[in-house]
């Protein structure tokens, strides 16, 4: 597994994002859910994203969990603020912040978090330079080690940037989602910022594995929030109509090569944009952690593949997502 450049450290190139174990993609039970952080990690996987929502903190309890159990291995853990009250500018206040602070703090069972991200706050907040002043005192008082930004549009991740102190930006980018590739990345890297890239597989359509006929659980996004009813429509599917989405996969599975399988060329994708730091793909088992992890040792695409992927994006996908986020 190689490693890249995260803000203040090196991270595998293939990270986890825990929101699957935590909640929202279906029942997990604890057992399995920490045998699949524990398989991440022995496929060579060293970045772990949670959220203090996903699961009221189950998550992040796991991930702390996985830590304990494989101290000195060098795993970095991060995690998100900001969604445990209504989103206003407002409720993003210093109070707050050392509130839901020493909650993750508890949860992971460290004194420090090693990242902790602004979850998707509300637009306004990226213009009120007090609220990312307050974040450097939490890194000056020890509470964190460095901080960042979960974004939905690509115009929040721009301006983020503009403050020194963001060392990362977490953002949806996928086959499926080009647009950040267009300006956001190259000034990402210009600026010596880390790029995080959650919902890499479009919420499992580029896993190929779904068709007209799949139907989801009740308490799944996937069935839950198809229409943006409770979250950003983004996060569920990036925002492509499903039966869209299935009718791109069918052309892109021409280029997965022999014995291999979309999943993994949707990752190695993403990694052929030298500006991202690290993918983070959820899994529900042991098997699909290390699945994703062995994405990243695919060769390179060819210039061949990368067309291809980009007429399918602009011809099939582009005009529901592109100007959007």
């Amino acid at each position: 597994m190689r490693t890249r450049k995260l803000g203040p450290y090196d991270v595998s190139e293939i990270g986890f994002g825990a929101w699957q174990i935590g909640a929202d993609w279906g029942d997990v039970d604890e057992a399995t859910a920490l045998a699949t952080l524990h398989g991440a990690a022995d496929a060579g996987v060293t970045f772990f994203d949670t959220a203090d929502v996903y699961g009221d903190g189950r998550s992040e309890r796991l991930v702390g969990r996985l830590l304990r159990e494989r101290a000195g291995e060098g795993l970095v853990a991060a995690s998100k603020m900001g969604r445990r009250l209504d989103q206003t500018v407002e409720n993003y206040s210093p109070a707050n912040f050392r509130a839901w602070n020493d909650r993750s703090r508890q949860n992971l069972g460290v004194d420090t978090l090693d990242l902790v991200q602004l979850h998707c706050p509300p637009t306004a907040l990226y213009y009120h330079p007090e609220v990312f002043a307050d974040l450097d005192a939490m890194v000056g008082e020890g509470r964190i080690a460095a901080y960042g930004v979960s974004v939905e549009r690509v115009e929040e991740a721009l301006k983020a940037i503009e403050y020194p102190g963001v060392a990362t930006v977490q953002i949806i980018f996928n086959a499926f989602r080009q647009r950040p590739a267009t300006l956001f990345l190259r000034e990402a890297a210009a600026r010596g910022v880390g790029v995080i890239v959650r919902v890499p597989l479009a919420s499992g359509l580029l896993s190929g594995r779904y068709d007209k006929a799949t139907t989801f659980a009740a308490d799944d996004h996937r069935t839950f929030n198809r229409s943006g009813e409770q979250f950003d429509v983004g996060e569920t599917f990036a925002g492509v109509p499903f039966d869209v989405g299935l009718d791109a996969v069918e052309e892109l599975r021409a280029l997965v090569p022999e014995g291999g399988t979309l999943a993994a060329l949707a990752l190695r994708w993403i990694l052929m944009h030298d500006a991202v730091s690290t993918v983070i793909p959820g899994a529900r088992t042991p098997e699909q952690a290390a699945g994703n992890a062995a994405a990243a040792e695919l060769p390179a695409l060819s210039d061949e593949a990368m067309a291809a992927v980009a007429r399918v994006y602009q011809e099939r996908i582009a005009p529901s997502v592109h100007q959007r986020w």
